[in-house]
């Protein structure tokens, strides 16, 4: 159930995504620093790779990770970033599928903007592939945000195809009171 008038402030969303990308960039350090000790002790230096490796290392590093454990998260009470800004994800139908199709699709425009930068380093900026993907995550990630921060019911894309809405931890009551039917 969702509420048609979800009264979050703009304040506690950017808390929100604020704690939770700190969390990703300390994710993405360590991976980095782990990686890099692992090629110069093991091989001796930082290997070649193709671009399409290039692709699945970010991909299966980095995007596929953060999904995974911010859907598991979100399905057990919330990202440390809700729980800081005092909120939490109330579900049409609780499933760890529904906290999945939410975070794969709020997390996509990153995976967008891997595939562009990691296409252009490869082919100096000059495939058009390149070019649709960096744009394409842009376009989406305006989107996102700001379906997320401006609507009246604060969802997003992900939380309309997965039947979820970020709502304050106090507006649980109130929430289950007033709804719109999905």
């Amino acid at each position: 159930m969702v509420a048609a008038n979800n009264d979050i402030s703009l304040k506690s969303r950017i808390k929100e995504l604020f704690v939770d990308y700190l969390l990703i960039i300390s994710y993405l350090v360590i991976l980095l620093l782990l990686s890099l000790s692992f090629y110069v002790f093991i091989f001796g230096k930082i290997p070649s790779f193709t671009l399409l490796q290039s692709q699945l290392i970010a991909g299966l590093t980095s995007v596929v990770p953060v999904v995974i454990g911010f859907s598991w998260l979100d399905y057990c009470g919330g990202s440390f970033g809700k729980r800081k800004a005092g909120l939490r994800l109330s579900y049409q139908k609780k499933t760890f599928l529904a906290a999945s199709i939410r975070n794969i699709i709020k997390f996509f425009p990153w995976q967008l903007g891997h595939m562009g930068t990691i296409d252009g380093i490869y082919t100096d900026y000059t495939s058009l592939f390149g070019h649709i993907c960096t744009s394409a995550s842009l376009i989406l990630l305006f989107i996102l945000l700001w379906m997320g921060l401006f609507r009246k019911d604060k969802r997003h894309l992900g939380d309309l195809l997965a039947g979820t809405q970020v709502v304050k931890k106090e507006s649980e009551a109130k929430t289950s009171n007033s709804y719109l039917s999905i």
